[in-house]
């Protein structure tokens, strides 16, 4: 079962916000920003651009981190 979503900083833009995200989600983005070299900065702010207006960051963070699960099968 997951933990609850904790928060974590990132920088969008020039600005400091924070996202609330289960560890387990948090984990898996941080290791494909890895896998791509990536910082998870420019990583959340090209998601964070792409979702839109309806769409919190949280949920598009999780969509993307799903997505890039399965595209692996």
């Amino acid at each position: 079962m997951s933990a609850r979503p904790q928060k974590h900083s990132l920088t969008l833009k020039g600005h400091r916000t924070s996202v609330s995200l289960e560890p387990e989600f948090w984990d898996a983005f941080r290791a494909i920003a890895a896998e791509d070299s990536r910082p998870i900065n420019a990583l959340a702010a090209e998601i964070d651009a792409e979702r839109g207006a309806d769409v919190g960051l949280a949920s598009a963070i999780r969509v993307y981190v799903l997505r890039r699960l399965m595209d692996r099968k």
